[in-house]
């Protein structure tokens, strides 16, 4: 017998109403079942949400607009993404398994919890998972940590690729609770873990991303996505990079830098940004802009090889874009 509460309202209202706050939104489902069946998170009530208008794609003159509950998959292969915003199809496409994208929803997957392996362990202490309990990972095997935005309480990594990219692209993320609607920057959106790592980011209990928005950016069309990872299939990040530039006559004249697998959040570079704006475009301006990426990194006992792959990752995803 299940020990939570299950409802499946079909209008926003309802959800809202039912939620409160021990209550989790389930939607694909890919993270929360798993955390459940572990133990991790111990919801006493579950709003089922698969039923709630809250998908759709739209790319027009004002930008992208992408509905919380639309599929990982669709927006992957939606046809003006991939053509206005290549960075976010790519960055999906690296993201899980095709299965898991089809299942997966884009609201979800910016709310997934880290895949610190103490976080999901419950026999180690987690201040993610059990706040004042300590952090097994700063003082245990932490290849896989953060080295930007870390705290003597937790330095586990943001896991979502698709959170990078949006970040990258001044991306806002518009809530929803019983008492009205807010828009939020996504970048700040996410907190740092600070003293208090099980709070992890501003949404309020009972609240639902209700759709995701990208502000137009005509040069968003040369953008990419690369992800570092220990292999080429269903793993995250060591590192990654989201980038687009916009150069003229080979020399660049915007750029947006955001970069995965090394921060406790989807971590911005606006320091790289400045570095680049006003260069010429070529290697020796992509490493020197580079080296700014480490600024602020502090590692630990056996993830230091961060800080030389990030530089190296960030220059190898500026060199694939059109000059």
């Amino acid at each position: 017998m299940r020990d939570f509460e299950w409802t499946e309202p079909d209008t926003i209202a309802g959800a809202l109403d039912a939620a409160g706050e021990q209550t989790a939104f389930l939607a694909g489902g890919t993270t929360l079942v798993d955390l459940m069946k572990l133990q991790v998170m111990r919801p006493s009530r579950v709003v089922g949400i698969n039923r709630l208008p809250l998908t759709g794609i739209r790319v027009d003159a004002k930008g992208l607009r992408i509905g919380a509950l639309t599929r990982m998959s669709e927006v992957a292969e939606h046809p003006e993404v991939t053509r206005a915003y290549p960075v976010i199809g790519r960055a999906l496409l690296l993201s899980a398994s095709q299965q898991l994208r089809n299942m997966a929803s884009m609201g979800g997957n910016l709310l997934q919890r880290t895949r610190c392996t103490y976080f999901r362990d419950t026999a180690e202490p987690c201040n993610k998972r059990d706040p004042g309990s300590g952090c097994a990972a700063i003082g245990g095997f932490n290849r896989g940590h953060a080295v930007l935005g870390t705290s003597s309480h937790c330095a586990a990594t943001h896991a979502s690729d698709v959170a990078v990219a949006l970040v990258a692209l001044g991306a806002t993320v518009q809530l929803r609770d019983a008492n009205g609607t807010r828009t939020v920057d996504l970048g700040s959106f996410y907190r740092l873990p600070g003293g208090t790592p099980h709070i992890e980011n501003t949404l309020r209990p009972g609240e639902l991303i209700t759709r995701i928005s990208v502000p137009h950016l005509a040069w968003a069309r040369n953008s990419t996505y690369l992800k570092i990872r220990d292999r080429q299939s269903y793993e995250f990040a060591l590192t990654s990079a989201a980038v687009a530039l916009h150069v003229r006559g080979r020399r660049i004249e915007g750029a947006r830098v955001a970069v995965g697998g090394v921060g406790t959040t989807p971590w911005r570079l606006p320091r790289v940004e400045a570095a680049l704006r006003g260069r010429p475009v070529g290697q020796r301006t992509f490493e020197r802009a580079a080296a700014d990426a480490a600024d602020g990194t502090r590692p630990l006992t056996y993830n230091a090889f961060k800080i030389p792959l990030l530089r190296r990752t960030l220059v190898r995803a500026l060199m694939s874009l059109e000059p």
